[in-house]
C-alpha cells in the first residue's frame, strides 16, 4: 500500500482545487434565484416545511427573486470577478429552480451547478442536464442532510435515508454527472458512531462532493419556537469543529469538500449560534483545529491509503 503525507495546509481536499484543475484557474459560483416552491411547502402527501427553513427557502439572496436571471448573473458575475480576481463562473441554480437558458449569453460561464432535493429529481431535469453536459459542466447537489430516518423525521424533510441512496445511484446511473450532496451535522441526538457511519455511508455512494453545513436557528422556523422553549441547543463551534474533523478522517481523500461549515447570509434572521455570522472566522477555526490534533481527510478511511510519518 502507497504511503502519502497529508497536505501541508489544508487538512482536507476543497473543491476550489478540483475547479482549478478542471477550468485551469479559480471559480466562483453565482447563485440564482427564481420564485418556487417545494413538496414540503405546497403539503404534499401532509409535508411540512422543514423545521430549520424560513420563507426563503434555501434562496441566499431572497432580494434578488423579483430580477430576472440575466440581472442576477451579471450583478454577481461583477461583484464576484472584482473581490476574487475571477473570470470564470458556474452558475448556481437554488431554492428549486431549474431554467438554464439565461446562462447561455455569458461565455465565462463554465457550467451549472443544480441545488435540489432527493423527493425532485424527475426525469425531465436529469434529461435537461444531461443535454446541457454536452456544451458545459454541470453539478447537481442534493439536500440529503442526513441518511438517519429519525433525524430526517426531527428535521421534517418528508422523504426517507434510503430515498437519498436511491436518487444519488439513479442520478449516476444514467450518466457521469457531477454528484454532490449537503450533510447537517449538530442534530439532536447525534453521536460520534452518527458521524462515522454517514463518513461510511458516504465513502460507499458515488459521491463527487459534500458540503458541510451546522444546524443554526433563523427567525421565524419551527426551530426557533423549539429553541426558545428550551427544546434544541445548537453546537458550540468547537464541537461541531470535532465532528467535522471526525468525519472527514473517515471520508475517501477522493470525494471533494465543498464547505466545511454554514454561514447565514442573512445576519438579521439569525438566533443562534452566533459563531455561524462569521465565515471565515469559523473555518479557519475548524482547519486550526484539525492541523493542530494532526487530523486529516481519509486518515481513517479503509479506502485510502496510510500515512507514514517521515
Amino acid at each position: 500500500m502507497k504511503a502519502v503525507k497529508p497536505p501541508p495546509t489544508l487538512p482536507y481536499e476543497p473543491i476550489s482545487e478540483r475547479y482549478r484543475a478542471r477550468f485551469g484557474g479559480r471559480v466562483q459560483k453565482i447563485p440564482v434565484t427564481v420564485a418556487g416552491d417545494c413538496p414540503n411547502r405546497r403539503g404534499l402527501k401532509g409535508m411540512q416545511t422543514c423545521v430549520f427553513c424560513d420563507e426563503w427557502g434555501s434562496a441566499a439572496y431572497p432580494e434578488q427573486r423579483t430580477q430576472e436571471l440575466k440581472a442576477q448573473i451579471e450583478a454577481k458575475r461583477d461583484f464576484l470577478g472584482a473581490r476574487y480576481a475571477s473570470s470564470a463562473f458556474l452558475v448556481y441554480f437554488q431554492a428549486y429552480t431549474s431554467s438554464f437558458q439565461a446562462v447561455r449569453p455569458f461565455p465565462e460561464v463554465k457550467g451549472l451547478v443544480i441545488g435540489t432535493r432527493p423527493d425532485c429529481v424527475p426525469p425531465a431535469l436529469l434529461a435537461l442536464a444531461h443535454k446541457t453536459q454536452a456544451r458545459a459542466y454541470v453539478s447537481i447537489e442534493l439536500g440529503v442532510q442526513t441518511f438517519f430516518d429519525d433525524q430526517l423525521a426531527f428535521l421534517r424533510r418528508g422523504h426517507s435515508g434510503q430515498a437519498s441512496i436511491d436518487c444519488i445511484e439513479k442520478i449516476k446511473a444514467q450518466g457521469n454527472l457531477d454528484l454532490g450532496i449537503h450533510l447537517m451535522f449538530g442534530l439532536p441526538g447525534e453521536t460520534e458512531d452518527h458521524i462515522r457511519e454517514t463518513a461510511r455511508q458516504v465513502a460507499a455512494l458515488p459521491v463527487d462532493h459534500v458540503k458541510l453545513h451546522n444546524l443554526h436557528v433563523l427567525k421565524n422556523t419551527p426551530l426557533a419556537d423549539l429553541f426558545h422553549a428550551g427544546g434544541f441547543e445548537p453546537l458550540d463551534l468547537a464541537t461541531y469543529a470535532d465532528r467535522v474533523a471526525l468525519f472527514l478522517s473517515h471520508l475517501p481523500r477522493r470525494i471533494a469538500v465543498d464547505r466545511l461549515a454554514a454561514v447565514s447570509s442573512r445576519w438579521d434572521e439569525l438566533v443562534a449560534p452566533e459563531w455561524t455570522r462569521h465565515k471565515m472566522k469559523s473555518f479557519q477555526f475548524i482547519v486550526d483545529r484539525m492541523n493542530a490534533q494532526g487530523i486529516f481527510q481519509g486518515q481513517n478511511s479503509s479506502t485510502d491509503p496510510v500515512v507514514i510519518s517521515t
